[in-house]
Formats: C-alpha cells, sequence, structure tokens
C-alpha cells in the first residue's frame, strides 16, 4: 500500500518525520491507516530521531493549589504547555505517583495502578494494575524502549528483594528473581544495557545504609554479584540517576549539591548546584541537565529551575510556570 500516492514509500517516509510540530503526529496518524502503522511503529520513531526531526521534551508533573497536572517544556523552542489530565484521577494524578518515560509513551505508576500517555495517539490508556503485594519506596527505570524495571521497597514494613518488569507494548507484568539483598529507598538507573540499583537502605549494617549497588542483566536474566561503592545514595540524600542512554554511555545524580557522572566504572566530579537552589529533580537530554529544586525569592519559598550545558558547565536560569507551586516529578523523551 502507498503512503502517499505516486510516491516510492521511502520518500512519503521522509515526509512524514518531518511533521512538526509534535502536536501534528496525532493529526497525521488519523488520515489512514497507512499513516498510523507507520506513525505508531518503533521504527518511525527511530528514523524521525536518527534524522534530526524529532523534538524534545520535558515532562514536569506539578502542583497547583489542589490538583496536579503534567506540564510540558520544549527546552529548544522555550515553549510551555499542558497535558489532559488522567480521566479515572480527580485531583489530575494518583496519589504517591511517580512517572517515566518509555519510547514515545509516558507511565505513570501510583500504588499498583498504571497509566500510560502516548504522544502518537495524545491519550490516555489504562495498563494492567501491578501484582504481587502493595509497595513503596521503590524505584524504577526504563530501557527507553518498551520495558520498565521495578526492584525494591517496602511492604507492611518488611523491606523487598523482589523485581518485576512491566512490557508496555504488551501491557503484562513479568516476574524477575529476586534481588541479592532486600533494600528501600534506592535510585534505579538503566545504564549499558542494564538495570541498577544503587544505595538506599538495607538490613546488612548496624546504619541500615546500602554502600553497594546490583545490576540486573535482561539477556541473562540474573542480577550479578553487589559492588561497593563509597558514596552514600539514597531518596534523603540524592536525586534520581538520569542521562542513561547519551553518548559516553554515564549518567549523572546531584549528591547534596554536587553534580556527579558515574564514568568508567567510578563517580565524578561534574559541577556545583547554583548557590540559590536546593536540588530536589535532575533531568537529562543529549548535552544538558535539567535542575529543579527550591529557590527563595523575596524570601519566598518558591520551585526553581537551571539548565547545565554539559560542554561548557555553565548554568542558565528557567522560568517555570507562574501557576507552578512545587514541582513533584518529571522525565525527558524525544518523539
Amino acid at each position: 500500500m502507498e503512503l502517499i500516492p505516486g510516491l516510492p514509500n521511502d520518500l512519503a517516509r521522509e515526509c512524514l518525520i518531518r511533521i512538526n510540530p509534535y502536536e501534528q503526529l496525532a493529526v497525521a496518524a488519523s488520515v489512514c491507516k497507512g499513516w498510523k502503522i507507520e506513525i505508531e511503529s518503533p521504527e518511525f520513531r527511530v528514523q524521525r530521531k536518527a534524522a534530526g526531526h524529532s523534538q524534545v521534551l520535558v515532562i514536569l508533573a506539578v502542583a497547583s493549589g489542589c490538583k496536579t497536572y503534567l506540564s510540558i517544556f520544549e527546552p529548544l523552542q522555550g515553549r510551555w504547555s499542558t497535558l489532559p489530565p488522567i480521566p479515572d484521577c480527580s485531583n489530575g494524578m494518583p496519589t504517591y505517583f511517580t512517572l517515566v518515560a518509555v519510547g514515545s509513551d509516558i507511565l505513570v505508576l501510583g500504588g499498583s495502578d498504571v497509566y500510560i500517555y502516548s504522544f502518537q495517539s495524545w491519550s490516555w490508556r489504562r495498563g494492567v494494575d501491578m501484582p504481587s503485594e502493595p509497595r513503596k519506596y521503590y524505584d524504577f527505570a526504563s530501557d527507553g524502549k518498551r520495558i520498565v524495571y521495578v526492584a525494591g521497597g517496602e511492604c507492611m514494613d518488611s523491606l523487598l528483594k523482589s523485581a518485576m518488569a512491566y512490557d508496555v507494548k504488551k501491557d503484562e507484568w513479568i516476574t524477575m528473581p529476586d534481588m541479592p539483598i532486600e533494600r528501600e529507598d534506592c535510585w534505579a538507573g538503566f545504564h549499558s544495557g542494564k538495570f541498577h540499583i544503587i544505595g538506599g537502605y538495607d538490613n546488612c549494617r548496624s546504619d541500615r545504609i546500602a554502600r553497594s549497588e546490583v545490576t540486573f542483566d535482561p539477556v541473562a536474566w540474573c542480577w550479578e554479584p553487589a559492588q561497593e561503592i563509597c558514596l552514600e545514595f539514597s531518596m534523603d540524600t540524592a536525586t534520581k540517576c538520569v542521562g542513561e542512554r547519551n553518548a559516553d554511555e554515564s549518567f549523572y545524580t546531584c549528591l547534596g549539591r554536587d553534580v556527579i557522572a558515574h564514568k568508567d566504572s567510578a563517580w565524578q566530579a561534574v559541577a556545583k548546584a547554583p548557590p540559590d537552589i536546593e536540588p530536589e529533580i535532575l533531568l537529562w537530554w543529549h548535552d544538558q541537565l535539567l535542575m529543579v529544586g527550591t529557590t527563595w525569592v523575596d524570601r519566598r519559598c518558591c520551585p526553581g529551575a537551571y539548565t547545565l550545558d554539559l560542554i561548557t558547565h555553565s548554568w542558565t536560569r528557567i522560568d517555570l510556570p507562574k501557576m507552578c507551586r512545587d514541582v513533584l516529578g518529571g522525565c525527558c523523551l524525544e518523539v
């Protein structure tokens, strides 16, 4: 079937991958069945990104009054917009939620509830609930394609070593082998094709601080032996690790006020946070980091944000939406 009458499909694809702004992709997908299949295929996103026509989107969960909504920031255009609320959530988002980018989708986990927003269909859909015991204080990371890995946490005051994976395309949960050691308040990242659980708290030390990293190999489908680390990572001390799929295969976090990077199996200092912000969230795209945290303006506490250029190591202040009272989480993706 011809995508565009009179044109070879290769040339037609070259036309489709150039559709911008990204909001028009959903419109184009509604034109005909052939365009819908093409635009919603994983290969389309890969080709669009490789050709330099994809758009970077920063998604922030913003609290305003009694409502929470997802705000979209386009860093290259400097434009802000808002996603529609989740249909089942009266306050806009589920209670105790977290979010992660998976391909061209956003996945929101709230307790055992799963919600997926597609930038190809421009709509929300409900995913199958997370199975087994209810857990809190866990973390998760995405391979950037279709799988989200979840590990650790707490259930009824007991630390967990269980882990599971969610396949967004198949809408199913897969049980993973247990971690070598139970832990909570840990940080997760997906780096060099593997799922990493870093720091947190366990029951192996008197101070309960886990000074180790465990890694899951999806190909071998097993956990590798724990590796000791000299830093104390937890939800109380560090931001979530980001930048797992960049060109130099490093990833970043903010430990206290220090931005550090994991490169060549070691943590290295990158930059100091600006003096007027207390870092809470760190996000990555291309050669940029976005730091969101608490700032003080006219003796008032309010959210603020900076971008860090990883080439020049220079900071630039970003203005958040005026109605923003707090930022509760975020992620980045390309569409």
